[in-house]
């Protein structure tokens, strides 16, 4: 049984009725739920402290660390939603994939994608790849009790990305000219990507997590026509790979004001906006029959408490009425951010919102 589901008959999950599912449900709250995404990450001392000397992507395949880490904003933040610390490339390294991640630099693809024989880099990914996610995830949700936790991954056309740049860009110029030269052989790519994507967040899901989150992070480098001629397919086709599970499924891009409504129709119950387009403008883009995430700009933890308290209240006032809303950041933690403001902001929305 999934942890969104209560079947008649049988005592629902110890999650189930947490603040955190029955927004994504846009069920009534007790409070306002808050998680932040790179919660778990660079901003928390405790965090520098285990991962020193340790790289990023061993990190992430080591069970006990993982859990811990996870562990660790629940515990200092009291966030009402834990995620599952890892990276969005780690399934391609699963499957065998030559690449790394670089301090101060992200992934970096030893031969990049660049033509249909590259495809061959990418098989199919199994349960058993990725045992130490099941492992983990075991760890973790025995230790989070009623707190959920929610599993990610990339989403195609990020992963696709990174494959086809051989790194971070900012243009996508090898990408966008896959995209547009030889639609084939992107489309190929992105529904091999989607398979692999779907079957990371199933194992997830099968282990015990209680929601999923598919970052397209780059997608808002694309113009809505191209979005949903090239993209979109891939991305529903991981959304409908999971929906028998009955978790909520979370779609979360940046720059992405444009394609709210698009990354809605490809199937997610909450669609995450950034905060370059307030929560009731986002309702009005994405549409009813949706929760939303978010979005408050990171940077504002930077300023005093109070400009941080006035901002948090722009946006709880901008998201009433809405048919359910998770409170976060508009993109990640950034890594300089005081812990503290963190721990501060929690405290603010559930009190504000407290019913």
């Amino acid at each position: 049984m999934s942890a969104n589901e209560s079947p008649t008959g049988q005592q629902p999950t110890a999650t189930y009725d947490s603040a955190f599912l029955r927004a994504c449900r846009r069920e009534p709250v007790p409070h306002t739920p808050v998680w932040f995404m790179r919660q778990a990450g660079r901003s928390l001392p405790e965090y520098r402290k285990v991962r020193e000397g340790i790289p990023m992507l061993e990190s992430c395949m080591r069970p006990e660390l993982v859990t811990e880490i996870t562990l660790q904003p629940v515990r200092r933040h009291h966030v009402d939603a834990a995620i599952y610390f890892s990276d969005i490339v780690v399934p391609l390294k699963a499957i065998g994939v030559d690449l790394d991640i670089k301090p101060g630099v992200g992934p970096v693809v030893e031969r990049p994608i660049r033509s249909r024989a590259d495809l061959a880099q990418l098989r199919d990914l199994t349960p058993e790849d990725v045992s130490y996610v099941t492992e983990a995830i075991g760890l973790l949700t025995a230790e989070l009790g009623e707190t959920p936790l929610i599993g990610f991954a990339g989403a195609p056309f990020t992963l696709a990305s990174y494959l086809v740049e051989g790194g971070p860009s900012r243009t996508y110029e090898n990408a966008k000219a896959m995209m547009y030269g030889d639609p084939q052989l992107w489309a190929d790519l992105l529904d091999r990507l989607a398979d692999i994507t779907a079957a990371f967040l199933k194992v997830q899901i099968e282990a015990g997590a209680s929601a999923v989150q598919l970052f397209d992070s780059w997608a808002g480098a694309l113009a809505p026509a191209d979005y949903r001629r090239s993209v979109l397919p891939a991305s529903s086709k991981v959304f409908r790979a999971v929906e028998a599970y009955g978790v909520p499924r979370i779609h979360f891009g940046v720059g992405t004001g444009e394609l709210l409504g698009l990354m809605g129709e490809a199937g997610a119950d909450v669609v995450g906006v950034d905060w370059r387009v307030p929560l009731d403008e986002a309702a009005r883009r994405v549409g009813p029959g949706k929760a939303l995430q978010g979005n408050i700009d990171p940077t504002v933890l930077f300023a005093t408490q109070e400009a941080v308290e006035a901002k948090a209240r722009e946006v709880l006032d901008t998201a009433t009425g809405l048919e359910g809303h998770v409170f976060n950041l508009g993109h990640g933690v950034m890594p300089s951010t005081d812990p503290d403001a963190l721990t501060r902001l929690v405290e603010y929305v559930h009190t504000q919102t407290a019913r």
